[in-house]
């Protein structure tokens, strides 16, 4: 009869090392994730002082545009201070957020391929230049014409008068909408990179995306037909922009393929 034998020395070795792996990785992750915050944190703490000239600055599409004698209005009774120091998270978080990102990228990169790598560095700045692009597609162009609009159809008799938490919270769904929206190109290239379709695949769905993307619009964005529009058409162009990028991806791929794969 044979007796049971435990785990030799080089098995007993290998789980070592390999926990030992794990918690390395995982002391890494906090320390990104450490750096992170602390970024977001010191630039919610520059900004502070700034907090009502910020949202005087984010409200000034609507203000702008008020019937002479009409203002903002705080229903709550902390909203003056709420507020401003709720958008003053949101744009300490948007203005940190290249530096979230590099942290992120730092932890993952020792784990990919060169050709990975390659891939990954023009997205990830792509990403963030559009999410940002989207932000202030949104501020420069798509606030002022919403709010000429309903200023201009209000009924006599109406006042104009938003409560400042509400119009902040209108705002930061239009830039999130418009950020991520704006990101289509990425996406595209990102599912053609990993074989998920291809640009030929992407441009014979092109009918389905169009009404896709209205009626994504309609769902996200506030329920009038310039901000739906100015969201729709936008996000349409950038996909048609995706398919060029990934066509170029694909070619990419092939000139730098082995000969004989």
């Amino acid at each position: 009869m044979t007796t049971p034998t435990g785990p030799t020395e080089s098995e007993i070795d290998a789980g070592v090392d390999q926990e030992l792996s794990l918690i390395d990785h995982l002391l890494e992750l906090r320390t990104r994730l450490i750096r992170a915050v602390l970024a977001v944190v010191l630039c919610m703490l520059a900004m502070v002082p700034f907090a009502r000239t910020l949202y005087s600055i984010v409200s000034e599409p609507l203000v702008s545009r008020l019937p002479e004698g009409s203002s903002m209005i705080a229903i709550d009774v902390a909203s003056p201070i709420f507020a401003p120091f709720k958008l003053v998270m949101v744009l300490a978080l948007l203005v940190a957020m290249p530096y979230v990102i590099y942290q992120l990228w730092a932890f993952v990169a020792p784990g990919l391929y060169q050709h990975e790598k390659r891939l990954a560095r023009p997205l990830l700045f792509a990403a963030t230049a559009l999410f940002y692009l989207g932000c202030l597609f949104a501020y420069f162009l798509v606030l002022p014409l919403i709010f000429a609009f309903i200023t201009k159809i209000a009924p006599d008799g109406v006042a104009v008068m938003t409560d400042i938490t509400r119009y902040l919270d209108f705002v930061m769904v239009l830039f999130l909408a418009f950020g991520f929206a704006f990101e289509v190109p990425v996406i595209t290239v990102v599912l053609v990179a990993i074989g998920v379709v291809t640009p030929e695949g992407l441009a014979k769905a092109r009918g389905y995306v169009v009404v896709g993307v209205f009626f994504v619009a309609m769902l996200i964005t506030p329920p009038d037909v310039i901000s739906q529009t100015l969201l729709a058409i936008p996000v349409w162009a950038l996909y048609e922009l995706g398919i060029v990028f990934s066509k170029m991806v694909v070619r990419d791929r092939e000139a730098t393929k082995p000969p004989g794969d």
